[in-house]
């Protein structure tokens, strides 16, 4: 477990949970936050003990309404802010480069660079109070980290369009209409929803979850034909672990299976 001012993370039973903690400021993201989240990805990544991992906000306010503004100007010369990812900066990337599932459980404003990280999870719970949207064109740029190459995969070319051109934000229940939230749930039912589905994901075998996440993910970009490819060379290396066999082995018995991640 590591604990600063800004990011609580914790392990516990194979499910980490990474927390934004800036609710005074409504989770809004620093540099120096997004190199610790940065650092974390990579752990989490390492660490096979390791099977879920939860992202969710302090307090009550926002999940996070995005990256802090007023501290852009650490992420250095705009070189350097191009860059970021090459400086520990940029928090997206990795939390979108992780093979584990991940799963965002939010609660209130979920704006800008909260979207973004959002936008990395591969599935996404929220109260009915949640808010969202990508108000950047509204300050005179764009989103540099997601939503305008991500968002319309998860949700379509013309809803990705009204959120990110209008800059305007949008009720839980539109998100949840357009599927980029996969449930809603009450704000006292966020933490039990949340951990529920990671323990169920978490008992699943770790090797094939991996392999389904990358083979989902890369198909997104590429033709069928392609994703199928790959989608093939996974289930055959699946079928060639101890678990796919403990796996036929329990079905056939009857009971419940042990993976082993092997």
């Amino acid at each position: 477990m590591t604990e600063d001012s800004h990011i609580q993370y914790r392990v516990q039973d194979g499910i980490a949970r990474l927390t934004l903690n800036r609710p005074a400021k409504m989770n809004a993201i620093t540099a120096a936050m997004g190199g610790e989240i940065a650092r974390i990805a990579r752990e989490i990544d390492c660490d096979d003990a390791i099977k879920v991992l939860i992202i969710d906000g302090a307090g009550d306010r926002a999940f996070s309404a995005g990256s802090d503004v007023n501290m852009l100007d650490d992420l250095g010369t705009p070189w350097e802010g191009r860059n970021r990812a090459d400086y520990d900066r940029d928090y997206i990337a990795p939390l979108l480069g992780l093979r584990k599932p991940a799963i965002a459980a939010i609660d209130g404003y979920c704006l800008g660079g909260g979207l973004e990280v959002a936008i990395t999870c591969d599935i996404r719970i929220a109260t009915h109070r949640s808010l969202f949207g990508a108000p950047e064109v509204q300050r005179g740029w764009h989103a540099g980290s997601g939503n305008t190459s991500i968002l319309p995969r998860l949700i379509g070319y013309g809803n990705a369009a009204m959120w990110i051109l209008t800059g305007d934000i949008f009720p839980a229940e539109e998100a949840y209409r357009v599927g980029f939230v996969q449930r809603l749930c009450a704000p006292e039912d966020l933490d039990a929803e949340a951990m529920n589905l990671a323990a169920r994901l978490a008992k699943n075998p770790p090797i094939a979850v991996q392999s389904a996440k990358n083979v989902i993910r890369q198909s997104q970009g590429t033709s069928v034909a392609q994703g199928l490819s790959w989608e093939n060379d996974g289930y055959t290396l699946c079928m060639m672990t101890e678990d796919a066999r403990e796996g036929m082995r329990a079905f056939g018995e009857k009971r419940d299976p042990v993976f082993r991640g092997k």
